[in-house]
C-alpha cells in the first residue's frame, strides 16, 4: 500500500513539474555539490528576488517531465545531484544568476537548460547570461530615441528664440519711433 502511495506522489510531482516546464520561459539544470549552506541560501534568496523558482529534484522526476515536454536531449545531463532553476517570466534570469554564482563559486556547475523551448548546453547558457537584461535594452532604446528628440526640441527652441528676439527688436524700434 505504501509503495502505491509513494508512486502516486511521484506521479503528481512529475505532472506538476511537467506543467511548469510547459509554462516556463526557461529553466536551467545545475550541479550544486560542494556549495556551503550559506552559499546555497544566498543563491536561493537571489533566485527568489528575481522570480526564479530554484529546487533540488530527483533526476527521474526531471527526466519523466522533460520527456513529456519533448526535451529528451536533457537525458544525458541528468547525472548526479541536480538543481533546477525555473523562470515563468524572464528567459534570461536563471542563466544570469546561475552563471554569476558559477563564477563566484567553482563548486556550482551548470549542466544545460531550455530557453524558449530549445535545449541548450552550457555554452548556450553562458551566452544567454551575457545578454543585457530587458531593462537595459529598454533603456538603450529610450536613450537612442530621446537623443534626436532633444535635438529637434533645441532646433525648434532656437527658431522660437530667434522669432522672439526679432519681435522684440521690432517692438523696441516702434517704441523708439513713437
Amino acid at each position: 500500500m505504501a509503495s502505491e502511495k509513494i508512486l502516486n506522489m511521484k506521479k503528481a510531482k512529475v505532472e506538476e513539474l511537467s506543467q511548469k516546464m510547459k509554462e516556463a520561459k526557461s529553466f536551467i539544470l545545475a550541479d550544486y555539490r560542494g556549495l556551503t549552506v550559506e552559499q546555497d541560501t544566498q543563491l536561493r534568496r537571489e533566485m527568489r528576488e528575481a522570480g526564479v523558482e530554484y529546487t533540488v529534484m530527483k533526476n527521474s522526476i526531471i527526466r519523466f517531465s522533460a520527456k513529456e515536454n519533448g526535451y529528451d536531449a536533457l537525458d544525458e545531463y541528468l547525472v548526479g545531484p541536480t538543481a533546477l532553476a525555473i523562470s515563468l517570466n524572464d528567459p534570461v534570469a536563471p542563466s544570469k544568476l546561475l552563471s554569476k554564482f558559477a563564477k563566484q563559486y567553482d563548486k556550482l556547475e551548470i549542466k544545460a537548460g531550455v530557453v524558449e523551448g530549445k535545449v541548450i548546453d552550457i555554452e548556450g547558457v553562458k551566452s544567454i547570461a551575457n545578454l543585457p537584461s530587458r531593462e537595459e535594452l529598454v533603456a538603450k532604446v529610450v536613450c537612442g530615441l530621446s537623443g534626436p528628440l532633444y535635438g529637434l526640441v533645441n532646433v525648434l527652441n532656437a527658431n522660437i528664440r530667434g522669432l522672439v528676439v526679432a519681435l522684440n527688436a521690432i517692438a523696441e524700434k516702434k517704441q523708439a519711433e513713437a
